[in-house]
């Protein structure tokens, strides 16, 4: 019975890892045709001359300013006045973190988050996989130079001024950006045989 409970533990303790690594670093996870799951970084390409660069491997690290701006111009190519929101972030609180925010009519918030994600594909950044699927509502992430934005038409329970509660008409349009250096998190390499 002890094999029997170590052995269910262990399959657990495997399942747990892989799925918590697919969340959250998809691209590190490889799976061959048999079944064996590889968690790490992937194996050097055997001719750097062949491969072609990622557009996020070649980008300079941003700067919080930089991020800020690409928010603003996002934000105005939507149509919308970025003065009308406000940051989420105060400007001198921290230099990894910064966002915006304004409550929206939720009629017209899909379309304002796909103009928002449609400039900043346009400003040069990469969308990641959506666990979400396609649905209007769905959350969307993106990245470029060491930072990711999360675009986002749901998630707060009060108005930016914090004195009134959203009517149920009404959402909250949010832009929140993150730096994060991904490779300077060890991720050990890890070969599991499920099956």
């Amino acid at each position: 019975m002890n094999a029997l409970l170590k052995r269910v533990w262990f399959g657990l303790a495997a399942t747990l890892i892989v799925s918590l690594a697919a969340v959250a670093l998809p691209d590190h996870i490889q799976i061959e045709d048999d079944g064996r799951i590889h968690l790490g970084a992937p194996a050097p390409t055997p001719s750097p001359s062949t491969a072609a660069p990622t557009p996020e491997s070649t980008a300079p690290p941003l700067t919080r300013d930089a991020v800020d701006e690409v928010i603003r111009t996002a934000v105005a190519a939507a149509g919308l006045d970025p003065a009308q929101g406000r940051p989420s972030v105060a400007a001198d609180a921290n230099s990894k973190r910064t966002g915006w925010t304004a409550v929206r009519e939720k009629a017209t918030a899909p379309s304002e988050m796909n103009a928002i994600c449609a400039d900043l594909e346009r400003q040069g950044w990469t969308l990641n996989p959506n666990p979400q699927g396609d649905r209007p509502d769905a959350s969307r992430s993106y990245k470029r130079g060491g930072w990711y934005l999360l675009v986002s038409t749901r998630g707060m329970t009060q108005a930016p001024s914090t004195t009134s509660a959203l009517t149920d008409s009404q959402t909250s349009l949010t832009l929140t950006g993150i730096q994060l250096n991904l490779s300077d998190i060890p991720l050990p390499e890890i070969t599991v045989r499920i099956g």
